[in-house]
């Protein structure tokens, strides 16, 4: 619950950030009744498409069976904990420049198809929010004992992020721009490691990776993974009980290579 929650709080947070810049260079720029008319119906058509995606996803593993449905479920996996990585790494060079760049999108759109231009650079914008979210949401649906308490904790992360917004937006001392991003993808980052662990697990588990030594450790007497405080730290970290020499490398190598793309840019002059 926690791991879905804190998702659709962060993406919500950016989608709705996303339309309160749109919403003001709009505004800015007198485009009008119209202009705000294009800018929801953009929205619309980008939480519809995005969607569809959902909808594709749940359709398609309702189609599988057997092995393909388990060959489906590992690759929405490691796409789930890719586009998560993917999206921190390009919030981490181009969110300073995220305001600028949309105003520019938007002046170029509504000089060379008006209305329609606003209608989609907001509905890609907003689609592509709401796609990453649709496929991370599909990722910890795959995670044991989460299904029930999906929408729930959905619902919650949507509201926590209006309230977010309205804060953000209201320009509240306690409430950092920087700080937010930073530890937010920090989080973020843990979940994608939670769900390259459970993606490894069952590529073992199928004989397509060898477990190498297994296990490598138990630390099941302090911690079980299948306690309720275990099962909620597996969700948020990836964090196992009785991890085989396989899962621990891919593990450690994938903080590795996350450290190193997260450290600061140097500056030179």
């Amino acid at each position: 619950m926690g791991s879905t929650l804190f998702i659709v709080w962060r993406e919500s947070v950016e989608a709705m950030l996303v339309v309160g810049i749109l919403y003001s260079w709009l505004k800015f720029n007198h485009a009008g009744r119209a202009g705000l008319h294009a800018l929801w119906l953009g929205v619309g058509c980008g939480v519809a498409l995005a969607g569809v995606l959902g909808w594709v996803m749940v359709a398609a593993q309702g189609e599988l069976s057997g092995e393909a449905l388990e060959w489906f479920q590992m690759g929405m996996l490691m796409v789930a904990a890719g586009l998560i990585v993917q999206m921190v790494l390009w919030m981490r060079r181009h969110g300073a420049n995220m305001k600028k760049d949309l105003h520019q999108n938007l002046a170029q759109a509504m000089e060379r198809s008006g209305l329609f231009g606003i209608a989609s650079v907001t509905a890609l914008a907003i689609a592509r929010e709401g796609a990453e979210t649709a496929v991370f949401l599909y990722g910890v649906s795959l995670e044991p004992g989460h299904t029930n308490s999906l929408l729930g904790a959905a619902v919650m992360g949507l509201a926590l992020a209006a309230l977010t917004a309205w804060a953000l937006g209201r320009g509240l001392r306690f409430l950092d721009y920087r700080r937010f991003f930073s530890f937010s993808s920090w989080m973020l980052l843990s979940f994608a490691a939670a769900l390259l662990v459970s993606a490894v697990d069952r590529f073992i588990g199928a004989g397509l990776l060898p477990a190498l030594v297994d296990p490598l450790w138990n630390s099941a007497w302090v911690l079980d993974d299948s306690s309720r405080l275990g099962s909620l730290l597996s969700a948020l970290t990836g964090y196992r009980a009785r991890p085989s020499l396989m899962l621990v490398m891919v593990f450690a190598t994938y903080w590795w290579l996350m450290a190193r793309a997260m450290r600061p840019a140097q500056r030179h002059g």
